[in-house]
């Protein structure tokens, strides 16, 4: 059977080809799921209940410049050990994780914990957060500890040794290297932060070492960027950046929104990630806000299901939560409780070499990583006990390259209702349950706010399954078009125990929400032609050595556009002008969905549309036999991610407000990590910045 990219390039090299990613009729199966020592079927299922991560704890309130109040934190990454598997079964995880370091209130200090998942940020609209982010990547004796998975220095990476002549480089070698072992670069990336400026978006190349006590000397201890951003910070902020830390501010006006925040340092981006530190940070109130909600019976507010963690919260809590922030991720281990993540290429596609510098194949960079286990909120396979009421579900897709297909269709009797994604509410509530059969697709990187109705489940346990593919995805029927998820493994989630409801439900029925109403963005007065590509090896037939990004020169809607590769390190080729609104298109020609995020802006979804691609002159162009597509009704409103499909162009507006260097890129995160991630600017070159 032919895989999808042999299926591309055979056809492609002769003649314009459409290809469409439920018309293609062949799977691919490149991606093995056995993972680590670990056999997944013997991890016992729905042992553990769900942790409902705390509210991180305030360092206090600062005035800031023109006496403005903000909140105050000071948080830190840390290795640890952590209870992943079921307890008294299995041995703790060494992971890493955010936690908090000081709190202002009595309360808060019991909750100075670092976790995997980590707490989560509740931050006001309007309401300024200046976050101190800490790299304490440290053992008990103050010197730094090595990375507890294995890192490819082939990529274009932080790459510290190379001092700081070669960071931020793609390193040379007279033979295939090993893994790195040396002092872990960091830098935190809130996901979704709008209007931020560029020295606090967590650019990839202003990454920092921990202050260890046995640095080697010829180690770069910043990224490129670190020292330009820290003076803008100093001007804007009044603050001072130092040997392991960096601060960050956040304007949080933008709307009422689930973000979340993670490591996003350059080429290390997939293996920091997965080695735990993430969180969820939840904007609340504002004009799109919960109080903007309106129940159309009566006129007045809606009641939306809660409460949810609340600041100085017990932990455990001593309260009932009935709004839950709920984080997806697949992880596999050993039988040791370590972490699995591969440690060579051969894990992927089978090939055992040679690497680079003898071939373009990395010697540990896998093209996309596939865990066999579901991980939620930090623990594998837990449950959660609910009523026959109504939930606030806030799910975030934090795995590494893996598309989920939430499935509520085993839960006989429930309704469940998309109300809100990255960028807030919807334009109005969307029936899944009805209009799509109790299913949902996330990339990695999305969020979907649901409303859950339990109300006519039976009482019983019953479990939230997925349909999405052990392998990459390239969209259509689950079950026709590629292989669901392993049922037994990766095809079960969690688990609800649904009980009786202990009073009566307050909450507003979903069909009577009226949302805040969606200001559409400016038209377009620019239209950029952008390209999604794969360059495959020259040494090994149907091997993937990069996924790229570029543009495409001509007009592809009215006649043919060629494509061009860009890398990392080639100029900015996308600077929109400060207040610009812009239509942005992918144009993906490979087999692959990718899941593309642009940094500091919330955009419109436009629509989709197939095109013809030619690998052999590469050229694309929109198949006119076709209509456009419009977004889903569970995209509209405003995004930060969206599902960019094979064969086909996705169309995005975009209107850039703040001026600075910022990146777009794929969140598979192993394709971000080699070159599928681009800087652009808003606006002019600043004075000084790097170049």
């Amino acid at each position: 059977m032919l895989s999808r990219r042999a299926f591309l390039k055979y056809t492609g090299a002769t003649a314009l080809t459409l290809f469409t990613y439920d018309k293609l009729g062949v799977r691919r199966a490149l991606a093995q799921v056995p993972g680590g020592t670990l056999d997944p079927t013997l991890v016992t299922k729905y042992l553990t209940p769900l942790l409902i991560p705390p509210v991180m704890p305030k360092a206090g309130t600062i005035k800031m410049q023109g006496g403005k109040q903000a909140d105050y934190y000071e948080i830190s990454v840390r290795q640890f050990a952590q209870q992943i598997l079921p307890a008294d079964l299995f041995p703790p995880t060494t992971v890493w994780g955010y936690g908090a370091v000081t709190s202002a209130s009595k309360n808060g200090r019991g909750l100075l914990i670092h976790n995997a998942p980590s707490l989560t940020i509740e931050a006001n609209w309007k309401r300024p957060v200046r976050i101190k982010w800490m790299n304490e990547l440290l053992d008990a004796s103050g010197n730094f500890l090595p990375h507890i998975l294995p890192v490819d220095q082939t990529l274009h990476w932080a790459n510290p040794p190379g001092g700081l002549a070669e960071r931020d480089t793609r390193p040379t070698f007279a033979s295939t290297p090993g893994p790195y072992t040396g002092p872990v670069p960091i830098v935190t990336h809130v996901h979704g932060a709008v209007g931020v400026g560029d020295e606090s978006d967590g650019y990839a190349e202003a990454w920092y070492l921990p202050a260890a006590g046995n640095l080697p000397a010829s180690y770069a201890t910043e990224g490129t960027w670190y020292n330009f951003f820290a003076s803008k910070a100093a001007a804007k902020f009044g603050v001072t950046w130092g040997p392991g830390f960096a601060t960050f501010q956040y304007p949080n006006d933008q709307r009422a929104a689930t973000i979340w925040y993670h490591d996003h340092t350059l080429g290390m981006t997939r293996v920091n990630v997965y080695a735990g530190p993430a969180g969820f940070y939840i904007i609340r109130g504002g004009p799109d806000g919960d109080g903007a909600v309106i129940d159309t019976r009566s006129g007045n507010q809606a009641v939306l299901p809660g409460p949810g963690p609340k600041e100085n919260d017990k932990f455990p809590p001593n309260k009932t939560y009935y709004e839950i922030p709920i984080a997806i991720q697949d992880r596999s281990f050993n039988t040791n409780g370590s972490l699995f993540y591969p440690d060579t290429r051969a894990f992927f596609d089978g090939i055992p070499g040679p690497y680079i510098p003898d071939t373009d194949i990395s010697p540990i960079w896998n093209p996309e990583f596939f865990g066999n286990m579901m991980m939620v909120n930090g623990n594998t396979w837990p449950f959660q006990t609910v009523e026959r009421r109504r939930y606030r579900f806030r799910f975030l897709n934090g795995c590494q390259s893996r598309f989920l297909i939430l499935d509520f269709s085993n839960i006989p009797g429930v309704a469940v209702w998309a109300i809100g994604n990255e960028g807030g509410f919807l334009a109005a509530p969307v029936n899944l349950t009805v209009t799509n059969g109790n299913h949902l697709v996330m990339s990695p990187a999305e969020r979907a706010d649901l409303i859950v109705d339990f109300t006519n489940v039976p009482v019983g346990n019953y479990v939230l399954g997925n349909l999405g593919p052990d392998e990459p995805f390239g969209g259509g029927v689950p079950g026709i078009d590629f292989p669901v998820a392993d049922p037994v493994t990766t095809g079960q989630v969690m688990q609800f125990r649904v009980v009786p409801a202990v009073a009566p439900d307050p909450t507003t029925p979903p069909q009577f929400l009226q949302l805040p109403a969606i200001t559409p963005l400016p038209a377009a007065t620019i239209t950029r032609p952008l390209a999604l590509l794969e360059k495959l090896s020259e040494f090994f037939p149907d091997a993937p050595a990069e996924a790229l990004l570029g543009t495409v020169a001509g007009d592809p809607n009215t006649g043919v556009g060629t494509w061009t590769e860009l890398h990392w390190d080639d100029d900015v080729s996308e600077n929109p002008a400060v207040g610009a609104t812009e239509l942005w298109e992918f144009y993906n020609a490979t087999p692959d969905a990718h899941p593309m995020h642009v940094h500091e802006v919330a955009f419109e979804v436009v629509n989709r549309q197939p095109i013809l691609v030619d690998e052999a002159t590469q050229q694309v162009q929109v198949d006119i036999g076709f209509a456009p597509n419009p977004p889903e009704a569970w995209e509209t409103g405003f995004k930060d991610t969206v599902i960019a499909y094979p064969g086909q162009v996705t169309r995005i507006r975009v209107q850039f407000k703040t001026s600075g260097q910022f990146v777009w890129h794929c969140h598979i995160v192993e394709h971000e990590d080699n070159e599928m991630m681009r800087p652009y600017r808003i606006g002019p070159l600043q004075p000084g910045q790097p170049t």
